[in-house]
């Protein structure tokens, strides 16, 4: 599959393994899976395979199914999107909080929110401390989320993982319940999420399985059960969430009851991607063993392409690359930094090096890499020095995402994004180190 091709967006999706396509088609030539909305005997076996599954999803991130339940999504967003619309049926709305490290996804919740506010590091442990509010302006609903991600999709650096706990400690917010959404996406990828503490995880947790497995298509709403009962306050039902459905004359509803994943699961699940999903588990244990070693396999090519790439000069001695991944430099990169690189590239003059030019080269060489806004937008803010005034000026010069223009007033405003995983062997990581000088 990849014959000479160098792979460097598992940050958007992993490859997936000969072994699980192999398995999963002897899987589905086999067996005989009917829809799961039936009492069939093919529609039963689904069933079965569905909820093995749920219990297998619980196991890989070491979670009780007792304080724990799984809800299958599309991807990671959709996740988000179902968090979002139990929250906005609150009688009073309610009031958000988000890192500025979030993705695009968990950014556009505020949208739906009575009052929010972006934060970022200072921020949220001056309102862990009690020392101003989550938001600026107190709102009337007594309904808050906060969210943030695990690892920040666009440069890798780790979030405390500390904050979900303090937030459920809070002291000085005695009239309003707080809520957590973690945005464990781009951490799962190469990294264990440990919920074994139902005390110290997020009550709303995200991700996205293509990004740990490749295959299937497919994402999670990993609910703590005891913060369960909000998401079931939403308004909309859909087919397979219901017992009974009045339309003439009355307009009534039961929903079901009996677990809280069969309330918003809605319609027919992707259940032919949910068994692939008990299959690629799976595989990828007798591949890989644990994450753990995923993590220091991945960390150590990351911090030997960081090195090789900080290290390039041009033969003028001017340096290639301007790094924007900053937890290498820590010597933490198992901990605080994810494998993942975030960097621009400048020619021999010191001018940057464009999107269209970079993506043009790397295609050449069969590179494979992620370019762009990296749907982060306060992360990519933050590490160009980007103020509002100037990203609106650029949208309205015509600058665009995927754009063919990306510098506008000598300013560059994207980057590039190398994530490293476990397909790669080690002299992948010296490519960058291997290659002659520019000009």
């Amino acid at each position: 599959m990849l014959k000479d091709a160098v792979y460097l967006d598992h940050a958007g999706t992993t490859l997936y393994s000969k072994s699980l396509m192999e398995k999963y088609m002897a899987d589905m030539m086999s067996n005989l899976y009917g829809n799961p909305h039936s009492a069939s005997t093919s529609s039963q076996l689904s069933t079965a395979r569905i909820e093995n599954t749920r219990l297998s999803v619980l196991r890989f991130f070491k979670a009780d199914p007792e304080h724990f339940d799984v809800v299958f999504v599309a991807n990671a967003t959709a996740g988000v999107k179902l968090v979002m619309d139990a929250f906005r049926s609150q009688p009073k709305g309610f009031a958000y909080g988000y890192h500025q490290d979030s993705h695009t996804s968990l950014v556009g919740v505020r949208e739906n929110a009575t009052l929010s506010r972006c934060l970022d590091d200072e921020s949220v442990e001056r309102w862990l401390l009690g020392a101003e509010d989550l938001v600026t302006k107190s709102p009337d609903s007594d309904v808050r989320l906060f969210t943030f991600p695990a690892q920040s999709n666009l440069d890798g650096r780790r979030l405390p993982q500390s904050w979900l706990e303090r937030v459920r400690n809070l002291a000085h917010e005695p009239e309003s319940t707080t809520y957590t959404l973690l945005d464990a996406s781009a951490l799962v990828s190469t990294s264990q999420l440990d919920l074994s503490d139902p005390s110290k995880a997020a009550d709303f947790t995200v991700l996205s399985f293509y990004k740990i497995f490749g295959f299937p298509d497919l994402g999670v709403l990993i609910v703590r059960k005891d913060a369960g009962a909000i998401l079931q306050q939403r308004k909309y039902f859909g087919g397979g969430t219901v017992d009974v459905v009045v339309c003439l004359k009355e307009q009534w509803h039961a929903p079901k009851g009996q677990s809280l994943h069969e309330t918003l699961e809605d319609g027919t699940l992707p259940f032919h991607n949910i068994i692939a999903l008990d299959t690629a588990i799976d595989v990828h244990r007798s591949l890989y063993g644990s994450m753990d070693r995923i993590a220091s396999h991945t960390a150590y090519l990351a911090r030997k392409l960081f090195e090789g790439l900080k290290a390039l000069k041009h033969a003028n001695d001017k340096t290639v690359c301007v790094m924007y991944s900053r937890g290498y430099g820590a010597g933490k990169c198992s901990q605080a930094q994810g494998p993942t690189i975030a960097f621009n590239v400048k020619n021999s003059y010191g001018a940057w090096v464009t999107n269209i030019e970079f993506e043009r080269l790397a295609s050449i060489r069969n590179f494979h890499i992620r370019t762009g806004g990296l749907c982060n937008p306060g992360g990519v803010a933050s590490a160009l020095e980007l103020q509002p005034w100037e990203m609106r000026r650029n949208f309205s010069a015509g600058l665009r995402c995927g754009g063919e223009t990306d510098i506008y007033a000598g300013k560059i405003t994207c980057m590039w994004k190398a994530l490293l995983s476990t397909p790669l062997k080690v002299v992948v990581a010296l490519l960058f180190r291997q290659a002659p000088h520019g000009k």
